[in-house]
């Protein structure tokens, strides 16, 4: 793989065997191929250790350009100097084909050791140098091998009469393959092949190469070694080299963190954007070098580039405010589907990274011609370009940004363009002005979606992700990361809470529970409620952890937990580095497409997880089936059933709107086998929590079991044949996103289509003998029954209205199970609202609950209150 730059052709002395045009042209298609694939692989690999997909992007881009830099100097001098350079070329991709199989066998305890020595819970800069340095190390070989290929390619054009374009076609035949291997990646190789397959179809790929070169008959004349750079135009020369490299991946890092909060930020948004950049560079290396004979002054060329290429990422850079103006027009104009969805993530790139990345591609090729013109060797302008490019995405992603915002940090970039050049005075003004006036006049570059009459009450910049508290005209709180994943909201209490309740209230005696994921910190506050309980909860952003305490005050009243520690760790690094054993994990319902949310949901994390239960504990994994299609359902459900074949399924609440799925196991991965219906009513007689159960639907034993709607038979039988989610193939990551890019079902529609292919036995679940038995069932059937009515049932404030629509379902639910008090309670509501102004039909339908549940009073209260009958 070669980074994004070109360099001049040296034309040969004498003739010499050539290589022909076109194997040329198919190796550095191959080479550019592979070497992409390898990116998204390790990428997609160390996000696995490094606990975040952002993270591992930073880390292996700085290992890429880092390997890349040290392969280019330490090789380069001798590869010019070689009479054999295809030789050399060959070499270095056998070298890449050895070490990706190496990294094919060693990645899982490499990281494994990786992790252990990062620990479960790492301080920023541990983790952030074991990420860097670590990922370094691991792919250093390969990487090094890598920076080499161009060097030696350039070298054996030399000895051919191929003069100006020579090296440019090379480098776009090989960003070209780069490209292809991207896009080939995330939308075939990787979801078909899995990870190890990518990675071995890229390792025969530069194998093939090797082979091809080392055979190739003859050589061009040895070159004379170029003399070493002293002079003052070197001195001055290497400094710009790296300066540029530094921003223009600092440029491609800051943009990609703007455009998280516009784009879906899924493997697919990475991949465009990814292959846009380096279209951008390679036609701009191609566009000089067919320009590059013509007679104007270097040194003029090199200032009007800089000056272009600050005035192209200032104009960029203001671009971006209008980002999500953008995308709109273009989904408009693409239409629906997961194609038009692409289509404008991909104009969101094209925009921002088109025209700098031309420029940037240009203003390395100059560089690097000027550089050969004062004594320095193509491998060491090469080697000094990617070293700083390398220290990028530290510098401007990790420290930068958070310390700055990204308004600043982006505007950093033209302004440090503008230093770079040292003519065109006026010019160079205007635009600083204009910089200036930006960063002191511009609104920050966030995008935050404020409701109408509503409010911003909190917004952090993290070294991962842009953190944001909302509030509506209503009072509602929403929290949401990169604007566009929510999080939960302030009124969710119930349904959090019951995410904590239900699993916490299956336990026969918890004592330390651990929560992966905190969101709100409803579900897990509302579990640390409980004062025989510890609870830790392992939450990756530490803005997350900041935000929360807006949403929790309400439970705690801001009061410090003793029995609650908030852990600043990743969930996934967590449960594989710490040695601690909970009674009951709770995994949050993560978004399967975002950014490397499918690793929490595969068979390895669900093995790690079982690591950390203690016996008899119990695992709850909760899905959020209003982002999930029913096919990434089942993938994730067999996922969980290979570890845990006893598991079951159960809802968190009714909703139609925002349905969530609970799959439930024991830490064996055995029946759930819980004790009989009078022992769970005798846990929930005897619990010591502070809340009101019923003010959470948990009446009764029959309320806690209402929600399982499959066992371990039907959930094995329904998910049987599913794609198997692992971490060799994440196939989550890759189907998650058609449904969030192009939805084609409403969630009430998924979950109406997904209850009748499932079903539970009591028996599976739960010791209930005959006579609970019957009625578990029966209020398993008037569930499913009174959900399938919802689904037509539209809002009215009228009462009666609304009796019109749900009055007779309700009460046929109850006929099957006067257990179901959620048929109950809405009946109840309205007949004492309709006894104000129409109290004979409020007492005709009180009566009608008391007959059909006489143990419960509250439809005999309502009746006494009303007014006598005249």
């Amino acid at each position: 793989m070669a980074p994004a730059i070109g360099a001049p052709a040296a034309t040969a002395a004498t003739a010499a065997p050539r290589l022909p045009l076109v194997l040329m042209l198919a190796l550095m298609v191959a080479s550019g191929f592979a070497g992409l694939g390898y990116q998204i692989v390790w990428t997609q690999q160390g996000a696995l250790w490094l606990g975040h997909e952002s993270a591992a992007v930073l880390a292996v881009v700085t290992a890429f350009f880092g390997g890349l830099s040290l392969g280019a100097l330490a090789l380069g001098r001798r590869i010019e100097a070689s009479a054999r350079p295809a030789r050399w070329y060959a070499v270095c991709e056998a070298v890449i084909a050895a070490w990706s199989v190496v990294l094919a066998l060693a990645m899982a305890p490499a990281s494994e050791w990786l992790l252990a020595f990062t620990g479960a819970q790492p301080g920023a800069a541990r983790q952030w140098g074991l990420a860097f340095f670590g990922t370094l190390l691991l792919l250093l070989p390969a990487t090094a091998a890598m920076g080499a290929t161009l060097p030696a390619m350039a070298r054996v054009a030399t000895g051919l009469a191929w003069r100006h374009g020579g090296i440019a076609a090379l480098y776009a035949a090989n960003t070209f393959g780069a490209m292809a291997g991207v896009l080939a990646c995330a939308f075939w190789l990787v979801p078909t092949l899995g990870l190890t397959g990518t990675a071995a179809l890229s390792a025969l790929l530069n194998a093939g190469c090797a082979v091809v070169a080392w055979r190739l008959p003859g050589s061009p004349p040895a070159v004379t070694p170029i003399a070493a750079a002293g002079g003052p135009g070197a001195q001055r020369l290497l400094p710009l080299l790296a300066a540029t490299g530094l921003l223009g991946i600092g440029y491609e890092v800051l943009v990609v963190r703007v455009l998280s909060q516009v784009t879906e930020e899924t493997v697919y948004t990475f991949a465009m954007l990814l292959a846009v950049y380096l279209v951008g560079t390679a036609a701009g290396a191609a566009l000089y070098e067919r320009s590059r004979a013509n007679t104007m002054n270097a040194e003029t060329v090199r200032h009007r580039l800089l000056l272009a290429l600050a005035i192209a990422c200032l104009l960029c850079t203001a671009g971006l405010w209008g980002a999500e103006a953008l995308r709109d027009m273009a989904l408009q104009a693409s239409g629906p589907g997961m194609a038009g969805a692409l289509a404008s993530e991909a104009t969101l790139a094209l925009a921002a990274f088109a025209l700098p990345t031309v420029l940037m591609g240009a203003l390395f090729s100059h560089l690097a011609t000027e550089a050969r013109q004062a004594g320095i060797g193509f491998s060491r302008a090469l080697g000094v370009n990617t070293l700083a490019a390398a220290l990028a995405p530290l510098l401007f992603g990790v420290l930068v940004l958070p310390a700055v915002g990204a308004k600043l940090a982006l505007l950093a970039v033209p302004l440090g363009y503008l230093l770079l050049a040292q003519r065109a005075w006026f010019a160079r003004g205007a635009v600083g002005a204009v910089t200036v006036a930006l960063a002191l006049l511009a609104p920050p570059l966030a995008f935050i979606d404020v409701p109408e009459g509503g409010r911003l009450i909190s917004y952090t910049e993290g070294a991962m992700a842009a953190v944001s508290v909302v509030e509506d005209a209503e009072g509602v709180s929403r929290l949401r990361i990169d604007n566009r994943q929510q999080e939960g909201s302030s009124a969710t209490l119930l349904a959090d809470a019951r995410q904590a309740l239900l699993p916490l209230l299956l336990h026969p005696a918890p004592s330390k529970a651990l929560f992966l994921g905190l969101g709100t910190g409803m579900t897990s506050v509302s579990a640390a409620q409980d004062p025989t309980l510890q609870v830790d909860v392992a939450e990756l952003l530490p803005e997350v952890i900041a935000a929360s305490a807006h949403f929790t005050r309400a439970l705690d009243g801001g009061t410090p937990n003793p029995r609650l520690r908030l852990l600043a760790a990743d969930a996934r690094r967590y449960v594989r580095a710490s040695d601690a054993r909970y009674d009951l994990i709770v995994s949050d319902n993560f978004h399967p497409a975002r950014s490397g949310s499918g690793s929490l949901y595969t068979v390895e994390h669900f093995r790690a997880v079982q690591a950390r239960l203690a016996p008899g504990g119990l695992f709850c994994q909760w899905l959020p089936l209003h982002q999930l299609d029913l096919p990434t359902l089942r993938s994730i459900v067999r996922a969980f059933t290979t570890v845990y074949p006893g598991g079951a399924a159960m809802l968190a609440t009714n909703s139609l709107e925002t349905p969530v799925i609970g799959l439930l196991a024991r830490a064996d991965g055995a029946p759930l086998a819980l004790p009989s219906v009078a022992s769970l009513n005798q846990r929930l007689a005897t619990h010591r929590l502070p809340q009101r159960l019923g003010d959470y639907g948990i009446h009764d034993a029959y309320a806690l079991l209402g929600g399982f709607f499959a066992g371990p038979r039907a959930l094995s039988a329904w998910a049987a044949g599913a794609p198997l989610n692992t971490d060799d193939h994440p196939v989550v990551a890759y189907m998650a996103p058609r449904i969030t890019y192009a939805p084609d079902s409403l969630p009430r529609d998924r979950l109406l289509a997904l209850l009748p292919q499932l079903s539970v036995a009591p028996a599976e679940i739960v010791d209930a003998g005959p006579e609970h038995t019957a009625r578990l069932a029966a209020y398993w059937r008037a569930r499913n029954a009174f959900i399938a009515a919802g689904r037509n049932v539209r809002p009215a404030a009228d009462v009666r209205a609304m009796l019109a629509q749900v009055r007779e379902p309700l009460l046929a639910a109850l006929r099957v199970s006067p257990d179901f008090r959620p048929a109950y309670e809405p009946l109840l509501g309205m007949a004492v609202a309709l006894g104000r102004s129409h109290p004979a039909a409020a007492r005709e339908l009180l009566g009608q609950l008391a007959r059909l549940q006489p143990a419960w009073d509250d439809a005999a209260q309502a009746l006494q209150a009303l007014p006598a009958a005249p």
